[in-house]
């Protein structure tokens, strides 16, 4: 379990990175271009970073479910699904019980929350609550607290902050450029020579592209991200189960329920168990990099291609659907009952 937990840090920290640079390059662009200074750009990426980064990390759990309309039950308001999560929190080894809440909207979806295990947070539309039996319920809270156990929540976070940091300063550069007139370098001592002039002239050209760009990256990076967080939460949940019928079945269900979850937006969407936008032809449609998540048939078609409920069992079934691997070798080798 450590091992899988690490190789997917280890994956998502070089996605993180690669948005981050195109943040500071963001920055560097506005600094040298409309300010005069690449180093006060630089300052100026990197304090919104950092303030959107600490209410993010601090605040972002509670924002989300603020945002979503999520109450927050007690056992005696639902004893049925808090001793489900409680028996996935057993199961999954968290230290800590997650608080939970019910999203009151008839759509069918679930998402979880938190900085980290000991500070998660469960959430669940009233919807796909009337509509799960106990297996089903159980197999959708083992993929929520397999989101919880392998980090994802923060991960997905602090992506969720690069995203809205890089949109932020590539509007603002934007705006600048277009609406202040000549750069400030445009305007500077090298504006005589031809040279200087030529190379500044090239670099404004990759630089107003990069703003174009940059949000649309950012974005196809962070959805990336999402999409290989649900296969893990998959294989977690069947593990914690033992039982990968009941998140199959549950999925069968989310399928084929179209209606959208009304508070959800573009910055959420990829929290939710499967999207919250989803269409009637969404069992049909192939991943595209666009995509928050991968087709629930498909994530169907993996679970119920398991012959037993270990991250090896997983991986065969994985690549009897798709090509390529999803589970770490390192976790492969050292998948055993033990773990649980």
């Amino acid at each position: 379990m450590w091992e899988q937990i690490r190789s997917n840090v280890a994956r998502s920290i070089v996605i993180i990175i690669l948005m981050g640079a195109l943040l500071l390059a963001i920055g560097y662009f506005i600094g040298f271009y409309l300010i005069g200074s690449a180093l006060a750009g630089l300052v100026i990426a990197l304090i919104i970073w950092i303030i959107m980064s600490l209410i993010g990390y601090f605040q972002g759990g509670s924002i989300l479910l603020g945002v979503s309309g999520a109450r927050k039950i007690r056992k005696k308001d639902n004893p049925q699904l808090y001793d489900v999560v409680e028996e996935m929190k057993i199961a999954s080894g968290l230290p800590a019980m997650p608080d939970i809440y019910i999203i009151n909207d008839q759509a069918l979806n679930a998402f979880s929350t938190g900085r980290d295990p000991a500070h998660a947070s469960v959430a669940i539309t009233s919807g796909l609550l009337q509509k799960l039996n106990r297996d089903e319920l159980e197999g959708v809270m083992g993929h929520e607290m397999g989101h919880v156990k392998n980090r994802d929540i923060l991960l997905m976070s602090m992506a969720s902050v690069l995203l809205g940091s890089i949109v932020i300063l590539a509007w603002l550069a934007t705006r600048s450029f277009f609406f202040a007139g000549a750069p400030a370098q445009g305007r500077g001592r090298r504006g005589s020579n031809n040279g200087g002039s030529a190379v500044q002239l090239l670099l404004l050209i990759v630089g107003l592209v990069l703003m174009i760009l940059a949000p649309i990256f950012a974005q196809l990076m962070y959805f990336a991200l999402s999409r290989r967080r649900e296969y893990l939460a998959d294989a977690s949940s069947a593990l914690y189960t033992r039982y990968p019928e009941g998140l199959a079945s549950a999925l069968e269900k989310l399928e084929v329920s179209p209606a959208p979850v009304k508070k959800a937006n573009n910055a959420t969407a990829p929290m939710y168990i499967v999207n919250p936008f989803r269409k009637n032809n969404q069992s049909r449609e192939a991943a595209s990099p666009m995509s928050t998540h991968p087709p629930t048939s498909e994530r169907i078609r993996i679970l119920r291609a398991m012959a037993g409920v270990s991250y090896n069992d997983y991986e065969k079934a994985y690549e009897s659907v798709k090509r390529g691997s999803i589970i770490p070798s390192s976790a492969l080798g050292n998948t055993t009952d033990s773990e649980h």
